[in-house]
């Protein structure tokens, strides 16, 4: 009986590990840094300059130093989201307005 009970606990923080895991997709960038302070990193990747921003959460291993060539590991994570209506369903809606409205049903 125990032995079911901990296989059952093992199989399932085995599942729960694994959904943790791929909720946050991780990405990377190596390259010289061109500027560094508190709050950001600037990294030269081919002709395009990656600015990264970062806070006392960031792991840092080593002095970081304009010049060093870093590896960075990153993930992308919404702020905020607006919605705006595509350009064909605000003309759906409005000929759903007009087929709702009393005026435009038939008259008996």
């Amino acid at each position: 009986m125990k032995i079911k009970i901990f296989s059952l606990i093992a199989a399932g923080s085995l599942a729960l590990s694994g959904v943790a895991f791929a909720a946050s997709k991780t990405y990377e960038v190596t390259g010289p840094v061109l500027e560094v302070n508190d709050s950001m990193i600037v990294v030269q990747k081919g002709k395009d300059r990656w600015e990264l921003d970062r806070d006392s959460n960031t792991k840092v291993t080593g002095d970081v130093k304009v010049g060093d060539k870093v590896h960075i590991s990153y993930t992308m994570t919404a702020k905020d989201v607006e919605v705006k209506a595509a350009k064909g369903e605000k003309g759906a809606k409005k000929e759903m307005k007009a087929a709702a409205s009393p005026a435009a049903s038939p008259k008996e």
